[in-house]
């Protein structure tokens, strides 16, 4: 017979393990197997985005990150062209230098016990339940789950067990990423975090990163003939630090390497079936400003506390739908802004002249605000219908009403502000919906985005309870208790 779970998770990566993390503090079992041995301790990512940190902070999740961060960076970057922070509305105007392991770390221990070398192998799915077939040291297995994540990653087997198509743009720029060390520094390598640098023969970053390693980024006419799997050369690195930073600069050695790409993809739906994609598997990118990781980040927020609603009973599956409604048009926003920074990127005379254009136009005020917001994740707003004038309804809640929301965030669970009046309204969804006393009535989802507000009138606060928490309580007249259509 095969084990049993809630929620199977396949993928170890910083989305599957936020997804898990978000499960459990709701309550609800979830296995989380990969198909690596162990956790390699290696960063691709280095960088937290600012709605990426209220979200890590409003679970108090980004506290044992503090000791680890190299950096608060004021600026952001548009294919390398700063984007000012300081004007955005939050408690974290700054990129948060952070390598990608330790936010693993973290999550990890909140996520519960990780199966290494659990390899996905096939998935089936039924009406009832998702069931995947794992490569284990102990042989080959079987897992059921009520329902499945798909967090593993660009290349995701889930995906490709399941036939799902993966529309999008081929590779036509590939990249490669490095930690090495350093015989001989070019003349002014600032030992702090900075944007990339652009030089006639490409671009490449020189990333401190503690005990005299470095990030190296870089790209060039040379990486274009390698294949994927091909290892990273010290002479390949020198050669591409070279033509930016000029013969001034000698690798000693390289501690880890891997290659990329600028392919453009995205599922067309995030949720098929039982299964729901999230991060890499979902969507992928050229990494341009530091949005990868806090993409999927994101999607493991939204997708989290629905999946735990939809598990517990609270709610209909059809909550799970708004999942790919919210995330998927964020993503195919992020696939066009990247591909307009991949354009930015390439060492080509006429392009650096349009760098120096766009450049000039992002020094405006509105130009940066538009992009700070974006790229930061602060402007993110969910779809909301025919939302009535001067509604914040799909927005992120404001950091004004932070304190009253925040016991609430961090047990992931929706919290209505407001005068007294309104509690009468929520009543009916008393057991899974918390309250707080504020002079603007809003409605907070876990994962800090506005279900209600007053603009929406108090029926619409009823409607709103309905569609993200479930069917109201109903009493009954012969047990003289209150129960929920789900568990009737």
């Amino acid at each position: 017979m095969p084990e049993q779970t809630d929620v199977l998770v396949v993928g170890a990566g910083p989305t599957g393990l936020a997804v898990a993390a978000e499960l459990a503090l709701a309550g609800v079992g979830a296995i989380v197997i990969d198909a690596l041995p162990e956790r390699s301790g290696q960063s691709k990512a280095l960088a937290l985005q600012p709605r990426s940190a209220e979200l890590l902070d409003s679970r108090g999740w980004l506290e044992p990150l503090r000791p680890h961060i190299h950096a608060r960076l004021a600026e952001g970057h548009f294919a390398g062209l700063p984007l000012d922070y300081s004007v955005l509305e939050t408690r974290f105007p700054h990129q948060i230098a952070v390598e990608q392991a330790r936010i693993e770390e973290v999550l990890e221990a909140r996520a519960g016990r990780v199966r290494w070398a659990h390899a996905c192998t096939a998935v089936r799915q039924s009406a009832d339940e998702v069931a995947v077939a794992v490569e284990t040291p102990a042989g080959p297995a079987e897992i059921a789950a009520r329902f499945a994540v798909a967090a593993d990653g660009a290349h995701s087997t889930v995906r490709r067990a399941l036939g799902v198509p993966f529309p999008g743009r081929a590779a036509r720029m590939r990249l490669a990423v490095a930690d090495v060390t350093l015989a001989r520094k070019p003349t002014g390598l600032a030992e702090a975090w900075a944007p990339p640098e652009f030089g006639s023969g490409g671009f490449g970053y020189l990333l401190p990163l503690g005990a005299g390693v470095y990030r190296v980024l870089f790209g060039g006419e040379e990486q274009q003939a390698k294949e994927r799997t091909e290892p990273v050369t010290a002479a390949e690195v020198q050669r591409g630090l070279e033509a930016v930073h000029g013969d001034g600069v000698e690798v000693a050695a390289v501690r880890w390497g891997s290659r990329f790409s600028d392919a453009s993809r995205q599922v067309e739906r995030y949720r098929h079936g039982r299964v729901l994609f999230a991060g890499d598997a979902a969507h992928i990118h050229l990494p341009a400003g530091g949005q990868g990781l806090n993409l999927g980040l994101q999607d493991a927020f939204n997708l989290g506390w629905k999946l735990a609603a939809v598990a517990r009973g609270d709610a209909e599956e059809s909550l799970l739908d708004t999942y790919h409604d919210e995330r998927h048009p964020v993503a195919s926003r992020v696939l066009v802004n990247t591909r307009a920074q991949g354009v930015l990127t390439i060492p080509d005379p006429d392009l650096l002249a349009l760098r120096e254009v766009f450049g000039d136009l992002l020094a405006g005020p509105a130009a940066n605000r538009r992009l700070a917001g974006e790229v930061s994740g602060i402007d993110i707003r969910n779809g909301i219908a025919a939302a009535p004038p001067r509604s914040s309804t799909g927005l992120r809640l404001p950091d004004t009403a932070l304190d009253c929301a925040r016991p609430s965030l961090l047990a992931a669970r929706p919290v209505l502000i407001g005068p007294p009046h309104l509690e009468a309204i929520a009543r009916p969804w008393r057991d899974r919906l918390d309250t707080a006393a504020g002079n603007a009535g809003m409605l907070v989802r876990p994962d800090g985005y506005l279900a209600w507000t007053d603009p929406d009138g108090e029926q619409g606060l009823a409607r709103a309870l309905g569609r993200w928490l479930g069917a109201p309580l109903q009493h009954d007249a012969n047990t003289g208790t209150e129960r929920t259509r789900d568990h009737a």
